[in-house]
């Protein structure tokens, strides 16, 4: 479901389209569930937030969905910023996702500066902190709601400086991927990684596989794209990394 129509993704600096009015959201969401679709659907998976009104329609989906299908998940991609631009939405937004989004969600997928903001700990997003004090905003996080949490583009005193990762934590453990850090800047990773990882996690229900799947196919998205040269992922033409992810990467745990 679109929550907005822009002409291009706001990475460019520049952009046109119009932002949705939460009513005219919240519309197709009633829709959808007169067509009795709700029962069907197992991961309902926000991103980011064109608005603040959005975030209770999110919340007023997913009640709509788990009311017909129990079983289902709610994945957030707190998309507030990253550490090279810092915030770039709404002032209005990243408190709502912190007060009223992350109670709600099941599965959280923040980048390491992200992690930051909702915890109180800009330093995450700006110093090289030791992975304990990760693996501690994480458990705060935890302690709100999400049972699980993926952090991208985490870099910690443990990796070097060619170096970047991800890392998976649930009540059973904490499992950490590191990569090559490739010399690009690429809008809309996190919005694969967080596809990806929620496909992965819901169908296996094992964190250490849907992270190796996850990297995988992330890292070799991009390899594609800037050995093409590409200003725009090249989604289509790596859409075989998706399907059968080579698993190039060594998952160990950390915790």
């Amino acid at each position: 479901m679109n929550t907005v129509q822009f002409s291009n993704h706001t990475g460019y600096g520049a952009w046109r389209g119009p932002v949705f009015p939460g009513a005219e959201v919240h519309e197709v969401v009633l829709g959808i569930e007169e067509r009795g679709a709700m029962t069907d659907i197992d991961v309902v998976l926000s991103g980011y937030q064109g608005s603040p009104e959005i975030a209770e329609v999110i919340l007023d989906a997913v009640t709509r969905v788990k009311a017909a299908n129990p079983a289902a998940v709610y994945a957030c991609d707190p998309v507030m910023g990253n550490a090279r631009s810092g915030c770039f939405v709404n002032p209005a937004i990243p408190p709502l996702i912190k007060d009223r989004i992350l109670p709600a969600a099941d599965l959280l997928t923040p980048n390491q500066f992200e992690l930051g903001e909702l915890t109180g700990r800009p330093e995450l997003g700006t110093d090289r902190p030791p992975l304990a004090a990760v693996l501690d905003a994480v458990a705060v996080v935890r302690d709100r709601g999400p049972g699980t949490v993926l952090v991208t583009s985490i870099e910690h005193e443990g990796l070097t400086e060619e170096e970047t990762g991800m890392l998976a934590v649930t009540a059973e453990g904490a499992w950490q991927v590191r990569t090559p850090r490739l010399p690009m800047k690429a809008n809309g990773s996190g919005d694969v990684t967080a596809a990806l990882f929620s496909t992965h996690v819901t169908s296996t229900g094992d964190p250490c596989t849907a992270l190796a799947r996850t990297v995988s196919s992330v890292f070799d998205l991009l390899e594609n794209t800037l050995t093409a040269g590409s200003r725009e992922l090249l989604l289509i033409e790596s859409q075989e990394t998706y399907a059968h992810p080579r698993l190039q990467f060594v998952v160990e745990q950390v915790g």
